[in-house]
């Protein structure tokens, strides 16, 4: 249960946001860079960084706030009803808690501390197949040699990779898996980008025979599996929150435009086959929200993996199919014009398409809910 004070701590960090997303982070602003290869802007990436948001889940001892979830969940949906291209989930939620989660070394507590003052763009690079949500699957390996690693692999579906200053990369050294510490520009290393959808892009990260010193090595074995799994749950959450951002706004731009559009004398909003189908996607909208702020406050509270595993996959797979079935019906509910490349609507679809599928999309995090719920009710029987 929330206390007052709670709220309003709330209530102004999403007021702050929504401030924030009005001066600038807006979809013209969007669009524009998605006509280039920058993907996102340095000088709005530091922007974020003074506003504090870079560092909301980063300990206090690194420059971070040391809040939690639910503050991320609400910059997250801020941004994700502009559209905002930075990888804040990917960078903010999923580098910072692999980073965190990892053994306290001086290395950790630089990249941190570059993450939370904007100087430094840390990604994680851990998937290599498609339908491998937890990203266990992996061929990448880390060979021993004198003062380290030689790192042979390739990484997939990379997010934040166009900007990144470097990767967190998860390798198996004679069946341990570490974590790595590999900067963008090291020997060996190469970045290639494939454009998705929305004007953002999926890096593939192929390193060959790459150097790695023993001084980079974040984490190792049980550690590693760990840090790793609680950084994918949490930032599989928080792409939720943008997901539920981004079908309240196409929800309410469809919303507009049926008061507006008329058709055989009257606005369409009047029609009660449209009424009735606005009233249905709300709904999905309210329960994606309602699930998501319940998943929050549980992962909040440190729960055991099986139960933090569950509770992430619940909000993925839940807000993941709202979003796209929201938008989708948003195109249908502009007509014709929604499917042109000059309506904004369109972009919340491709948006929804690309957010949906990274990190696992709602079909697999059902899969997996499934089995973990068996999983919990075999142990428990």
């Amino acid at each position: 249960m929330t206390t007052g004070h709670d709220n309003s701590h709330a209530a102004l960090l999403a007021q702050s946001v929504g401030d924030f997303v009005k001066r600038g982070a807006d979809l013209p602003r969007v669009r524009a860079l998605a006509q280039t290869h920058a993907e996102f802007d340095r000088t709005q990436w530091r922007q974020l960084a003074e506003l504090g948001w870079l560092g909301v889940l980063a300990p206090e001892s690194c420059g971070g706030l040391g809040l939690g979830l639910a503050e991320a969940a609400i910059v997250a949906e801020g941004l994700g009803r502009a559209l905002t291209p930075e990888p804040y989930t990917a960078v903010a939620v999923l580098a910072a808690r692999a980073l965190e989660f990892s053994a306290e070394t001086p290395l950790r507590r630089e990249l941190l501390t570059g993450l939370v003052g904007g100087e430094l763009v840390p990604v994680v690079a851990c998937h290599e197949q498609a339908d491998d949500v937890t990203a266990s699957r992996i061929g990448t390996t880390a060979t021993p040699f004198e003062g380290g690693f030689r790192v042979n692999g390739q990484k997939q579906f990379v997010i934040g990779a166009a900007g990144a200053d470097g990767y967190i990369v998860s390798a198996e050294a004679a069946g341990e898996l570490q974590l790595l510490w590999i900067p963008r520009d090291a020997a060996g290393c190469d970045t290639g980008l494939i454009p998705l959808a929305d004007g953002r892009s999926y890096g593939t990260v192929t390193l060959k025979d790459v150097a790695v010193p023993r001084d980079h090595v974040l984490a190792s074995g049980k550690a590693a599996r760990g840090a790793l799994a609680r950084a994918l749950d949490h930032a599989a959450t928080i792409a939720s929150a943008e997901l539920v951002g981004v079908m309240k706004c196409a929800h309410e731009m469809s919303l507009e435009y049926m008061k507006t559009r008329v058709q055989f004398g009257k606005a369409i909003g009047s029609f009660q086959v449209l009424q009735h189908r606005a009233v249905d996607l709300y709904i999905q909208q309210e329960l994606a929200d309602a699930v998501l702020r319940e998943v929050v406050t549980q992962l909040d509270a440190a729960p055991d993996d099986n139960t933090r595993a569950l509770h992430a996959s619940r909000a993925k797979s839940r807000c993941a199919e709202a979003a796209l079935a929201i938008t989708r019906a948003a195109i249908q509910f502009h007509g014709a014009i929604g499917f042109t490349e000059d309506c904004d609507v369109g972009l919340y679809v491709k948006r929804a398409m690309t957010l949906s599928a990274w990190l696992g999309n709602g079909r697999a995090h059902r899969m997996r809910y499934a089995q973990l719920s068996m999983q919990a009710a075999g142990e428990a029987a």
